[in-house]
């Protein structure tokens, strides 16, 4: 069999740019490219599809999906989108409110194809084709939450004028048979701790763990996360992202896509009849993404129904034949316990007028102050006890019965 083309070292110029401002009109590109592309869940086009329809249209977001090719095969693809803004409008990544990982999808030989001093050029090539497109004219370009690595390669906007995230994204190597990785990751100390609390959680009821395959379970286990994902939000004093127009029809809809099946995974650790602890994670290129999770609160949250359940997804992923699991974004203390790597992530800041100028200056220094709060932990708990207390004041001094959840993903109330 012949070995397919690769891609040569090429110039900015000699890379032919197509842009789409019509998600369908991309979807036959885009489908074809995904199935080799170095990406992550979150690139692909059935994502992009649901959040257009649930989120972006509503808020009036308009794709902006840039194809490079080189010698007739694609090179990339940016999932970029315009978004408006009070002040200026964006150009941003598309969907980039809920992507745990904001990125390209790559040709697995486009590092080789595409050098750093290439890709500064390409890139300026790529924002003056998207400010001459109609409709598509932009103040400033802010990009967020863009890993080091897309796949095996180097991310090639790290090599642009990047400045680093609030937060960094943590995973770890798992490997099987779950009981061995297990023993070999969490000391004896711990393994007994968790045995004890385990016998605590079976005096509610049987302990079970259960994947939603039904859409009618897959509704339901929904339902209880995003309720205790609000109780869990208020009882922090943190903005429940999912309150926001579309987010929750959004993952409803990615929970049923048929074109998800085998990638989307909802489970949840049921004790008794009730369910008190609910995920909604993702298998994709042997990776499980470990994306939003909530325990219950009240008598059985006190003995541990979300590390429980955490237990069983690594056994889960280990069983789909996963060897990472990722924890995506979130600097949280716990992820440190578990994880063996980590993924610096980035952000891009550029003004192409004086509007976008102040954006950025703006943005900047905002973004600062955030990571130097979020990356010294002195700062961070007593920002923490602040965000509580003024929460409890809020709610005239009334507690919420909720242990807080260690769960995946950034506060998201922060993301947008």
């Amino acid at each position: 069999m012949a070995e397919p083309d690769r891609a040569c070292p090429v110039a900015a110029e000699d890379v032919s740019l197509a842009v789409f401002d019509d998600l369908a009109a991309a979807a036959t590109v885009w489908r074809a490219f995904e199935a080799s592309a170095d990406c992550t869940v979150f690139q692909t086009f059935a994502w992009h599809r649901l959040w257009q329809l649930h989120i972006g249209d509503a808020a009036g977001t308009k794709a902006a999906v840039v194809v490079g090719r080189t010698g007739g095969r694609v090179l990339f693809l940016l999932p970029l989108a315009i978004a408006s803004g009070a002040v200026a409008r964006r150009l941003v990544w598309h969907a980039s409110d809920l992507c745990d990982y904001n990125g390209p999808l790559l040709a697995p030989d486009f590092a080789a194809a595409v050098p750093p001093k290439t890709f500064g050029a390409l890139w300026q090539r790529i924002l003056d084709l998207l400010a001459a497109t109609p409709g598509l004219s932009f103040d400033v370009a802010m990009l967020k939450h863009m890993p080091e690595h897309i796949g095996g390669q180097r991310n090639p906007f790290l090599d642009l004028a990047v400045s680093p995230s609030s937060s960094n994204a943590h995973y770890m190597h798992i490997r099987g048979p779950w009981e061995q990785f297990y023993r070999d990751k969490r000391s004896s100390a711990t393994r007994r701790h968790d045995r004890a609390k385990m016998k605590r959680l079976a005096e509610f009821g049987a302990v079970r763990f259960e994947t939603a395959n039904e859409p009618c379970a897959a509704e339901a286990v929904l339902d209880t996360l995003f309720a205790q994902k609000a109780a869990s939000f208020a009882s922090r004093g943190v903005a429940n992202f999912l309150t926001r127009p579309g987010r929750q029809a959004f993952l409803r809809a990615v929970a049923a896509e048929t074109s998800l099946s085998g990638v989307v995974h909802v489970s949840n650790l049921a004790v008794g009849t009730r369910i008190a602890a609910a995920n909604l994670g993702f298998v994709f290129r042997g990776r499980y993404y470990h994306f939003l999770a909530s325990h219950a609160g009240g008598g059985v949250g006190r003995f541990g129904p979300g590390t429980a359940h955490l237990h069983h997804l690594v056994d889960y992923a280990l069983q789909r034949g996963c060897t990472v699991f990722d924890f995506t974004v979130g600097d949280e203390a716990y992820k440190r316990d578990w994880c063996d790597g980590e993924e610096r992530m980035f952000d891009y800041r550029a003004a192409r007028n004086a509007r976008g100028a102040a954006v950025v200056a703006a943005a900047s220094i905002a973004m600062r102050a955030k990571r130097g709060i979020k990356q010294t932990p002195q700062l961070w708990a007593t920002y923490v006890r602040l965000r509580q207390a003024a929460a409890y004041l809020r709610r005239g001094g009334r507690q919420v019965e909720f242990e807080a959840a260690a769960t995946s993903g950034i506060e998201r109330s922060a993301r947008v």
